[in-house]
């Protein structure tokens, strides 16, 4: 991948590096676009078909697994209120306690899984009800098929947007809180629109953001569930972006990262003095959340940065007191941070998405 030695801020103007990735941006940017379309069709078919009657919602089960992408965003959203216990799991086989008194839930949007057409194959002999979203050709919808099946049709390979409009589903079912897809939608759009390429540097928070951790190691926080899981993909994107490590922890554990911050020498040569360590950069979600402990963690590592002289980079989303329609927004925030510091670096040709 190009790399043309170090970050350039004058790239996040230009047209010819912005163009090169255009892909990328363009995929972060309809994020909105494909949570729309999702619970379109999802809608679409379960109304054409009755299955939500027919998957008789009142009988409430007595337990419930997910799997395939996202499963831990759905425990992360429905854990604290789920009335029956809940586990998100990571295996290929079946706990051996699933029963047909259990419901499986399978996010099936990027395509065949030998994993996951195990798990439906397993359910099914088992007995378990089936809570499927799938391609309605794919071999996991095929496999998923029978009178104890509610297969939600899914023709984006989008994860979140499989995961957010399952979400909806889930709570029609009294499994989970309301969320509504469009709120979820609008609130990345906003952000989608403030980080345009269109936007100039000095208006635009995620070309900020990238600048910001041009030259760092970014040490992401996220302070509730939702947003200590946002901060992990978001470090994730950081990672491939700038090909350099990125971490992102609990409050406790970044703290002493914080504190051992090399101390900047503010008479060395940027140009031709020495090599400088790479010093951290603390990059704090804003969720704007009225949790004590929370504003506790924040203000505490906020303090440490100001003592140690780190910078502090704020990754701001709003998603109008709608948990998941916040995670989105930071989410989306932090993606195209992580775009435009790849294009900073001269990284970003080739590539369509994180």
């Amino acid at each position: 991948m190009p790399d043309a030695g170090g970050f350039d801020d004058a790239r996040l103007e230009d047209p010819v590096a912005l163009a090169a990735a255009d892909g990328q941006l363009r995929w972060i940017a309809s994020t909105g676009a494909r949570i729309r379309m999702t619970a379109a069709g999802m809608t679409a078919a379960g109304t054409a078909q009755g299955l939500l009657g027919s998957f008789d919602a009142g009988r409430r089960p007595r337990g419930v697994i997910v799997v395939g992408g996202e499963s831990r965003l759905i425990r992360a959203v429905l854990e604290p209120v789920c009335p029956v216990p809940l586990v998100a799991w990571p295996f290929d086989s079946l706990p051996g306690w699933v029963g047909p008194l259990d419901l499986v839930v399978v996010l099936a949007s990027t395509g065949s899984h030998p994993g996951l057409q195990s798990i439906v194959s397993e359910a099914r002999r088992r007995g378990a009800r089936l809570l499927v979203a799938a391609a309605p050709d794919s071999p996991v919808a095929e496999q998923a098929a029978s009178r104890s099946t509610l297969l939600l049709p899914v023709t984006i390979r989008d994860p979140l947007a499989t995961a957010v409009c399952m979400l909806e589903w889930l709570h029609a079912l009294d499994l989970g809180p309301v969320v509504r897809p469009e709120v979820v939608a609008q609130a990345v759009d906003a952000v989608a629109e403030q980080c345009s390429p269109h936007v100039d540097l000095a208006h635009n928070p995620a070309k900020d953001l990238a600048l910001g951790l041009a030259d760092a190691l970014p040490l992401v926080w996220g302070g509730s569930v939702l947003s200590a899981r946002a901060s992990r993909r978001i470090a994730e994107a950081l990672r491939l972006a700038g090909g350099r490590p990125a971490l992102a922890a609990d409050a406790s554990d970044l703290a002493p990262l914080v504190e051992a911050a090399h101390p900047r020498d503010p008479f060395a040569d940027p140009v031709d003095g020495p090599d400088e360590p790479t010093r951290p950069v603390l990059v704090l979600l804003d969720e704007d959340s009225d949790s004590p402990s929370v504003r506790r963690d924040r203000g505490m590592l906020a303090a440490l940065a100001a003592a140690h002289d780190v910078r502090v980079c704020v990754v701001r989303g709003d998603g109008g007191g709608r948990p998941v329609a916040t995670y989105a927004a930071l989410l989306v925030h932090g993606l195209f941070g992580a775009a435009y510091l790849a294009i900073g670096l001269g990284r970003a040709e080739g590539r369509d998405e994180f």
